[in-house]
């Protein structure tokens, strides 16, 4: 039977909390709607945003009608504190996951602040993505909850009882109270983990957090909403590993109804650098050495074999298929987890990584010869792959294409490795490299750029523009100053501005093999902001970037896209990309040193 369709929150309605192993998402309304556990990538225990309630929620609210909610994160951390209202008074709940090497816990303390509140806590935990109810016996405290191997120990203040298949209580709070709710995983095959304070742990997890916030070097205008980004991108970090999912949902769909439902729990190299790039030039040079070690691991093996996208851990496969119980976010089908297109080729990598490499050189980041030798055989592999057509930036499933924005990020990787073998004299082929990058270059201009359109085109021979090549300026290829740079910029702005925010491409299924439509992707709406920037027009670039920070829902997260007709978030949600392309759009009005120095070619 289709399961029935519950009035999903808006994206812009969930906060996040995690602790660098999974993370959860809470609505406004007090419902925990997703929670995988115990890690990124594993099946959900609360899957109620992607179908309904009997999916899995866990939600504590007031009994009586609420008049007014309020939420912020605690000072500079990932504590999510939401304050209901009512008649009889106000309560709040504090949500947090405690940063752990394992045993995820979710830790929920309600506090009453004024007056006497009834309150009602519902409890639906629901295995493998909503698809299987567990065995649900009482322990001392509380209950644990077991299927196959997975087990989960929730300990409580108030008494808890089951009732069709769910875990309810009902308790009161008075102005002082405060009362707690653990949630801890464990294995089922294993013994249970000691049970936690959860006045400690909170106490911990603000200490874990101030401490991380001190080492950023970031002092410059909207230091908040840069600090709340890194924030993000830290929780977005899988702690044991050092890999970075791009997003911890799956299938939110860039649009509603659509079918470009995507699973982004996965470690795509080209997010993963872009992230550990804005990390380290705020000073977290602890995450980039723990991702330069995941990705020495990941990409082990021949050059050729090299993967746009990995597991948390490193693995390679990750099998696409759907689950068609779920209903979808608002109906969005189909929901899906894995990602094929971990089998595609695409470019694009090389440069990004390359250029990652040198920028943590500069950074003071000093690499081992491992690392060198790694970069080496990656770029000697390209020699002969830069001619090849690929899959692309965007991951379209058409044709493979000879992409403009590729093939430039291909110049990236051999301009990169040029200038390491020059700054930090490490060994190279120096010559060989100068030369490929020259001639990739001179190709670029001459077939990338459309001189009818005035304009470079989203692969040779097109006359489709294509937002990734806002980069050319940003990566040094070319200046800002040149003519077709501003020309191509122009055009942007002519055909793929709505509203004043940047769609990637003019999406139809003869480009990218889907059915049209999607959100403006605001990673691109923020390299729009470099490129005004750069070509001298700050006022504008300020006035854009003010505009997409105020996209930022209430605790200042964003997803992946925003749909203007709709007026809000769509996509997977945080999203890595934005908070980054957001935090270097910060970093550049700011007068701080860039993803490059400016040089290009003509």
């Amino acid at each position: 039977m289709e399961p029935s369709l519950i009035m999903s929150s808006r994206i812009e309605d969930y906060a996040m909390i995690g602790d660098c192993l999974t993370s959860a998402l809470v609505a406004r309304d007090g419902s925990v709607d997703w929670l995988c556990i115990p890690r990124f990538d594993s099946p959900a225990c609360f899957a109620a945003i992607l179908g309904d309630a009997d999916n899995g929620r866990w939600r504590i609210a007031p009994v009586a009608e609420i008049k007014a909610t309020r939420r912020r994160y605690r000072g500079e951390t990932l504590i999510l504190e939401t304050e209901f209202e009512t008649d009889e008074g106000v309560v709040r709940i504090t949500d947090f996951m405690p940063p752990r090497d394992e045993a995820p816990d979710l830790i929920r303390i309600v506090e009453g602040v004024r007056g006497r509140v009834p309150m009602h806590m519902d409890l639906t935990i629901r295995f493998d993505y909503g698809s299987i109810a567990p065995w649900v016996r009482r322990v001392d405290g509380g209950i644990t909850a077991t299927a196959g191997p997975d087990q989960i120990r929730i300990i409580a203040g108030p008494t808890m009882h089951g009732k069709d298949l769910s875990t309810i209580a009902d308790f009161e709070v008075n102005e002082g109270d405060r009362v707690p709710f653990i949630l801890t995983y464990s294995l089922a095959y294993r013994a249970e983990p000691d049970r936690i304070d959860a006045e400690g742990s909170l106490k911990d997890t603000e200490a874990f957090w101030k401490k991380w916030v001190e080492k950023c070097t970031y002092q410059g205008p909207n230091r908040d909403v840069v600090i709340r980004s890194l924030i993000t991108l830290k929780a977005l970090t899988y702690m044991p590993t050092g890999g970075i999912v791009a997003a911890p949902t799956t299938s939110l769909p860039e649009k509603i109804g659509g079918v470009r439902n995507w699973d982004y729990r996965i470690c795509w190299v080209r997010d993963a650098t872009f992230t550990l790039y804005s990390l380290a030039n705020a000073g977290y040079l602890d995450e980039a050495e723990a991702w330069r070690h995941w990705l020495h691991r990941a990409v082990a093996g021949t050059p050729e074999t090299m993967q746009i996208m990995y597991a948390i851990d490193g693995r390679r496969r990750m099998n696409e298929i759907e689950l068609p119980w779920l209903a979808g976010y608002e109906g969005s089908k189909p929901v899906r987890i894995g990602n094929e297109a971990y089998e595609q080729f695409q470019l694009d990598v090389f440069g990004e990584l390359a250029a990652t490499m040198y920028e943590c050189r500069k950074a003071g980041l000093e690499s081992d010869e491992n690392g060198w030798a790694v970069g080496r055989s990656l770029f000697e592999s390209l020699e002969k792959l830069w001619r090849e057509p690929d899959d692309g930036i965007w991951e379209v499933r058409g044709p493979r294409r000879h992409f403009t924005h590729s093939k430039m990020m291909a110049w990236v990787a051999f301009d990169r490795a040029v200038r390491t073998v020059e700054e930090f004299h490490l060994d190279g082929p120096v010559d060989r490299w100068r030369a490929i990058r020259d001639e990739i270059h001179a190709e670029v201009c001459r077939e990338g750029y459309n001189v009818d359109r005035q304009a470079f085109t989203q692969y040779y021979g097109s006359d489709l523009l294509d937002a990734s090549l806002l980069m050319i300026p940003l990566v040094g290829f070319l200046p800002a100053s040149d003519p077709r740079v501003k020309s191509t910029v122009e055009a942007i702005e002519r055909e793929l501005v709505v509203d004043g925010f940047v769609q990637r491409y003019a999406s139809n299924e003869s480009t990218d093999g889907l059915p049209p439509g999607e959100g403006t992707f605001l990673p691109c709406s923020f390299w729009l902001v470099d490129n005004l920037n750069l070509l001298g027009r700050s006022d504008e670039a300020g006035r854009l970037f003010d505009r997409l920070v105020g996209l930022c829902n209430d605790v200042g997260l964003l997803a992946e896209e925003y749909d203007p007709k709709l007026k809000r978030m769509v996509g997977n949600f945080p999203q890595a990309f934005s908070h980054v392309a957001l935090i270097n759009a910060a970093f550049n009005l700011s007068g701080h040193e860039g993803p490059t120095d400016g040089k290009g070619k003509s």
